[in-house]
């Protein structure tokens, strides 16, 4: 109990110091939500979107899952997304992955993972796909990261394959989709030079 009494000591403090510095923050935050970003991300305790990006509360909207994946029948994913183009029209979707994902790890090994299995398997699909880039590299860590990769390319190509994304292109939308990774060791995030604006 006494951990979340400090987490709530320390929101209060975190409240009364922006309130200090800016008084009508909370005000103008609760009036609207207008970000032009949707933020695919891992659930990776060590990757918070808003933190990396630099951007305060109201700038981008939010879903986190294990190993940052776009499943077809994810109906959760895939509520967010609608909301997110259809309601706040964001203009641009960004998956972003981190190196040293434990998600990707535990899929490249082949042993049970309890419950976790069924969502590891689209990570085990994309490590099929590929295959050819991934098992001939030496170094273990290598493998992880390249997988890390391609699974954050795999998962825009999912997005762009989706009812929502598709539905808004149709209806011209300026909606762009792009694929980053993260590398917690300095902080930095790569573009990884997949974007796309529309239908191909």
């Amino acid at each position: 109990m006494r951990v979340l009494k400090t987490l709530l000591d320390q929101n209060k403090n975190w409240a009364d110091r922006i309130k200090a510095s800016d008084p009508e923050f909370f005000t103008r935050l609760a009036k609207q939500q207008s970000p032009e970003i949707l933020w695919i991300g891992c659930s990776d305790s060590r990757v918070p979107a808003n933190q990396i990006i630099d951007v305060a509360p109201g700038q981008v909207f939010v879903h986190r899952n294990i190993a940052n994946l776009v499943v077809v029948d994810d109906i959760n994913c895939l509520s967010v997304i609608q909301f997110a183009v259809e309601r706040l029209k964001v203009k641009h979707i960004i998956v972003c992955g981190h190196y040293g994902c434990g998600g990707v790890q535990a899929a490249l090994k082949d042993e049970d993972q309890g419950i976790i299995s069924e969502w590891l398997r689209h990570i085990k699909t994309v490590h099929k796909d590929c295959h050819e880039q991934i098992d001939t590299l030496n170094i273990e860590e290598e493998k992880i990261n390249r997988l890390c990769e391609l699974n954050v390319i795999a998962q825009v190509n999912n997005l762009c394959q989706t009812t929502p994304v598709r539905d808004v292109w149709d209806r011209g939308h300026d909606l762009s989709i792009h694929g980053w990774i993260y590398k917690i060791e300095d902080g930095v995030i790569q573009d990884l030079n997949v974007s796309i604006s529309g239908k191909e």
